[in-house]
């Protein structure tokens, strides 16, 4: 059994893999972490074995991808007219309510929600991912979704 053409995967797995990426980069670095993701899948593509898990072989490489890009974001210069008096945060970055819910999680929690409820991967393989255990990728994709719940609330939602 052959595998099927790339530009097939990209179709249908595409979707998912920017998701995820948004989920655990945020909306300014997804496209980069997605476009990184399936020129390095494009690469290993012809090596990956008949009747492989696709889906959780692009979210691995994403979850990859996804932290190079935020370790090269921490390296970037920030080019400004006029050095500031006094250091203060980085300014902030253009996103709506549920990305600032998002980032409000720890690290663990938001990759295990983009992981298990973005992706649609077992525990077991978010487990693996993250380094752990099925039970703690569960709790923590749990408590994230909880935590989502209680900050994240849609422009006219009220509880």
């Amino acid at each position: 059994m052959s595998l099927p053409p790339f530009e097939l995967i990209v179709t249908e797995y595409g979707p998912t893999v920017l998701r995820v990426c948004r989920a655990v980069v945020g909306p300014v670095d997804a496209e980069d972490a997605w476009s990184e993701t399936f020129l390095a899948a494009l690469r290993a593509y012809p090596q990956l074995p008949a009747g492989a898990n696709v889906a959780a072989w692009l979210v691995t490489i994403a979850h990859r991808k996804a932290i190079d890009v935020q370790r090269a974001r921490l390296r970037r210069a920030t080019p400004v007219e006029r050095l500031p008096e006094t250091v203060g945060p980085p300014p902030e970055e253009p996103d709506d309510h549920l990305w600032a819910a998002l980032r409000a999680l720890p690290p663990k929690q938001r990759a295990a929600v983009a992981y298990h409820h973005l992706a649609g991967l077992p525990y077991r393989e978010v487990a693996a991912l993250l380094g752990g255990t099925p039970e703690a990728a569960r709790r923590a994709a749990a408590d994230g979704i909880a935590a989502l719940r209680v900050r994240y609330r849609p422009e006219g939602v009220t509880a």
